[in-house]
């Protein structure tokens, strides 16, 4: 679980951040890594459906590492966002970096 805190994660924790934060990252846009910590993309598309006012937003933004809206607003249509979350499954053993897109 302290993976991404290592000496071994820290470099791609680093890359998909910026200031201490979470870099938000264009639709065609990636974290930068070095040639030798190239490292295989997993992509996954959320979508988040649900009731009005449930936390929809609320938990994408916490997600992202931006702050939440202070008062609750019902999205227009649909928001897309990119996260990029670096990690080290168990099974392989060899990091991965997955690149959620989330659809509120």
């Amino acid at each position: 679980p302290g993976w991404l805190l290592s000496p071994a994660g820290r470099p791609y924790l680093d890359s998909i951040l910026h200031k201490n934060q979470r870099r938000v990252f264009g639709l065609l846009e990636r974290p930068a890594l070095p040639p030798a910590l190239a490292v295989p993309t997993v992509t996954y598309k959320l979508f988040l459906a649900g009731r009005s006012g449930v936390g929809k937003t609320a938990l994408v933004a916490w997600l992202g590492g931006t702050p939440a809206p202070p008062a609750h607003h019902e999205t227009l249509g649909i928001e897309a966002t990119t996260l990029f979350w670096p990690a080290k499954p168990r099974a392989s053993g060899r990091p991965v970096l997955f690149q959620l897109h989330l659809w509120d």
